[in-house]
């Protein structure tokens, strides 16, 4: 039986997503296929607008939207002392989720060290402007216990050494190895509560 291009593109596509291997996709696509009116249609509108309209911010990493701006640097809640500086957006989320912090995000887009990454593709450059700029108090280091997410606090920490500001980073309930993503609300309180300074500003 001949296979249908498009097909064979979506499933390609859609392994290539976190978690999802070609059966999961092959599962997937023909659930698409199955309810065409209901959720291909509808989703591909959805994907036209995101792609539009929906990019990262240049300055913090968060997702902004064309029209509304930068929620993350303007945020409506009021002014903010602290920054906590995370890998990527899902750590944001997981964060923002639990409750935890009150203050502004900083999102470097990876670490130093992973695939393809270097230090220029990072945020840090912008991060010491924003603490700067926004007479920022404390910066918290939230990136992973990977080999990594160390190297990359230990680099954002020697960038900030001219600063004022206290540079803290999360303590107990984060496991070596551990993710930020994948910790829960009771794992994240403990590592926030518990953070270290690391500088002797």
């Amino acid at each position: 039986m001949k296979k249908i291009d498009e097909i064979e593109d979506l499933i390609k596509l859609i392994s290539k997503l976190p978690g999802l291997g070609p059966k999961s996709a092959k599962r997937i696509v023909l659930k698409l296929i199955n309810n065409r009116n209901e959720i291909v249609k509808p989703m591909a509108n959805i994907l036209a607008k995101v792609y539009k309209n929906v990019t990262r911010c240049n300055l913090c990493g968060s997702l902004k939207s064309n029209s509304e701006g930068c929620m993350n640097c303007v945020h409506t809640n009021g002014k903010f002392n602290k920054i906590c500086v995370v890998e990527d957006i899902a750590d944001q989320w997981s964060i923002e989720s639990s409750n935890i912090f009150q203050g502004y995000f900083h999102i470097l887009g990876g670490t130093l060290s992973s695939a393809g990454q270097r230090k220029e593709d990072l945020l840090i450059n912008s991060l010491v402007e924003r603490v700067n700029r926004d007479k920022i108090e404390e910066v918290i280091l939230a990136t992973s216990a990977t080999v990594e997410g160390q190297t990359t606090a230990y680099y954002i920490q020697d960038s900030l050494k001219n600063s004022k500001t206290k540079i803290t980073k999360l303590a107990q309930g984060l496991p070596v190895g551990g993710e930020i993503e994948s910790l829960d609300d009771g794992t994240l309180f403990s590592a926030f509560k518990n953070r270290s300074k690391l500088n002797s500003n």
